[in-house]
């Protein structure tokens, strides 16, 4: 898997708790760089990016979930990238997974995989998603794959 340029992304904001364990996850063995771009957190998640050897962008000012995903495939794609991996560091997704979810891109078969952080409702919401979030969710799922030719168990993946 080496031959791949494979860089993950992690688009931050106030990360603190959940980065370090997010982190330690991502399966260095296959990655060639981990960057996270901070966007105007108000905690320590640039120092302790920086001290965990992340390389590490920061929008001074909060600029939105959508800018902070364009700033992290820019970079990703200016380093080189073939492959970009976008892992939250809010630990709501596996990253020990990342494998798996590269696996069918290295081997032509598909052009883009979406991970789902959905797998259970209790999970989800033990993990810490608002009960009114994980429900908003659940219905704009239901909305944008009610076409009977189209299936996903989950729409919001980021």
């Amino acid at each position: 898997m080496k031959k791949n340029k494979i860089i993950v992304v992690m688009p931050a904001y106030n990360a603190q708790k959940t980065l370090k364990k997010t982190y330690r996850d991502i399966p260095k063995n296959i990655i060639y760089k981990v960057i996270l771009v901070d966007d105007g957190s108000h905690d320590k998640t640039v120092s302790i990016a920086r001290r965990l050897g992340i390389e590490t962008y920061v929008h001074p000012q909060n600029r939105g979930y959508g800018a902070n995903q364009k700033t992290c495939y820019t970079v990703a794609l200016s380093k080189g990238a073939t492959i970009v991996v976008m892992i939250h560091p809010d630990y709501q997704y596996d990253a020990t997974l990342t494998p798996e979810l590269i696996r069918p891109i290295i081997s032509k078969r598909f052009d883009i995989m979406l991970g789902s952080r959905v797998r259970t409702r209790k999970e989800v919401l033990a993990g810490g998603m608002p009960v009114w979030k994980y429900f908003s969710n659940r219905f704009l799922t239901i909305t944008t794959w009610s076409s009977p030719t189209e299936s996903a168990k989950y729409s919001q993946v980021g």
